[in-house]
């Protein structure tokens, strides 16, 4: 079966799904996105991304391009069509197609709105956890307002590709204090050796993660020790444990930072736990979900 998109109003086949050349996306990288887990055929954590994608486009006002409720009907009929048990929903929205000039288009015109689906490999994810991943350490070169979701990712792009070429998952971006702020397309935590989980805080300087801030209710349920604060990569490289959380990869061990092994070089107790425990949050919520409202 083919894939199936939606763009500006149809759902069309993925090989025919294309934007105006001068859709300002393509061309100043004017636009948002979001990237929702589909678990069991449900949307995970639907009403937080939608939250924050409306509060990114507030941020570079950007219109809505349609209701809240016919965006959610539209997410759910591209996953139906694609027919996605486990994988990912994607949207992005950009100010729309306008005469290429740098200042907002004087005529408004509807923002553009498209949105993909594709599965995922459960079991293969599940294998990298087992084993733990690799981080590198690269320089968080990126504007001052990475708390808004844009599609303007040539930085994170650029420093995932540095990690790739060094055989790693992620790289962990630091900032001019010798900080982490976050991964190229994920959060950073270490576990310290105290049992303390530490996470920088959802400021200006990183994205509020959708899944981190799940995480942080689980963790709050078991009653766990937290902090919000920055950390560098030599104490990262000292903790007890790490991960990386997303949409994609929920909790994912960290077993080598920066080229040094951390803890015994294997997946530890905790980060292990806390993803079971995610797991089980978004079973406990798909579930929710489909008895009100299946896909």
């Amino acid at each position: 079966m083919s894939r199936i998109a939606y763009v500006n109003g149809r759902y069309v086949p993925h090989r025919e799904a294309v934007v105006h050349v001068e859709d300002r996306g393509y061309q100043f990288a004017d636009g948002v996105y979001e990237v929702c887990e589909i678990f069991d055929g449900v949307m995970m954590d639907e009403e937080r991304h939608l939250d924050r994608l409306e509060r990114s486009l507030r941020e570079l006002r950007i219109a809505m391009p349609v209701a809240r409720e016919a965006l959610e009907a539209i997410l759910r009929e591209v996953v139906a069509r694609n027919r996605i048990k486990n994988g990912i929903v994607y949207l992005q929205v950009t100010r729309g197609v306008a005469r290429r000039d740098h200042p907002f288009p004087k005529t408004p015109v509807r923002p553009a709105l498209v949105v993909t689906a594709k599965s995922h490999n459960l079991e293969a994810m599940d294998a990298m956890a087992e084993k733990g991943v690799a981080v590198i350490e690269a320089e968080d070169d990126r504007w001052s307002r990475v708390d808004i979701k844009t599609v303007s990712l040539l930085p994170n792009v650029l420093a995932k590709q540095e990690a790739v070429e060094a055989g790693a998952r992620e790289a962990w971006l630091v900032d001019d204090e010798g900080f982490v702020t976050e991964g190229s397309s994920t959060n950073a935590w270490i576990i310290t050796k105290d049992g303390v989980l530490v996470t920088r805080p959802a400021e200006f300087g990183i994205l509020r993660g959708i899944t981190r801030t799940t995480l942080i209710d689980v963790i709050e349920a078991h009653q766990m020790r937290y902090e919000e604060r920055p950390f560098t990569i030599a104490e990262a490289q000292d903790a007890a444990e790490a991960f990386i959380t997303s949409a994609t990869s929920l909790v994912l061990p960290v077993v080598t930072v920066a080229g040094k092994t951390i803890g015994q070089g294997k997946p530890g107790l905790v980060a292990t736990a806390l993803r079971k425990a995610l797991r089980e949050e978004v079973v406990r919520t798909a579930q929710a979900e489909r008895a009100f409202d299946p896909v």
